[in-house]
């Protein structure tokens, strides 16, 4: 993880687009940026999202995944680093995809973190080609969402099964 000179995390940190691109701090982590905002993802998913219908969420997922390119294309740009580990904008969608009609209780929303985690570490097809070829704001992003889109296929799967 390449170290930012303070000049560079001070202009982050006062614009709204670094805010949003550092998942509003949590990409300020010393250590596990990415982990600490799936984590911190939870939390307007838990108090927000959850609640709303499917398609109101899947607008949010929309806009958010927008706004995410947008933010993550201007901290790409400051930093000069392709994929900065402060950009965790990326895993609060991941994670937002992962728990997506999610079945009720704790044993779920555990199996979305750890399930999103693996696959945005482990990278399988097409996470691992589009972190290779894709670039900039719509690169970062679009692995996460794919990410995502592994553990909420394998999530759904489990409760189809488990019905």
């Amino acid at each position: 993880m390449a170290v930012l000179p303070v000049g560079t995390r001070r202009r982050l940190i006062k614009h709204p687009l670094g805010w949003v691109a550092a998942g509003f701090g949590a990409g300020f982590s010393p250590r596990a940026p990415g982990t600490v905002g799936s984590l911190v993802a939870l939390l307007p998913w838990w108090f927000f999202l959850r609640h709303l219908p499917p398609a109101a969420y899947l607008a949010v997922l929309v806009a958010g995944f927008a706004i995410g390119v947008w933010a993550s294309h201007w901290a790409i740009r400051e930093t000069k680093i392709e994929d900065p580990s402060l950009v965790v904008w990326d895993e609060y969608i991941g994670m937002w995809i992962a728990l997506l009609l999610l079945p009720a209780g704790w044993p779920w929303v555990l199996a979305a973190f750890v399930l999103f985690r693996i696959f945005d570490i482990a990278k399988p097809w097409p996470v691992g080609w589009a972190d290779r070829r894709l670039h900039g704001g719509f690169g970062a992003m679009l692995d996460d969402a794919l990410a995502g889109l592994w553990a909420l296929g394998l999530l759904q799967l489990a409760a189809f099964l488990l019905r």
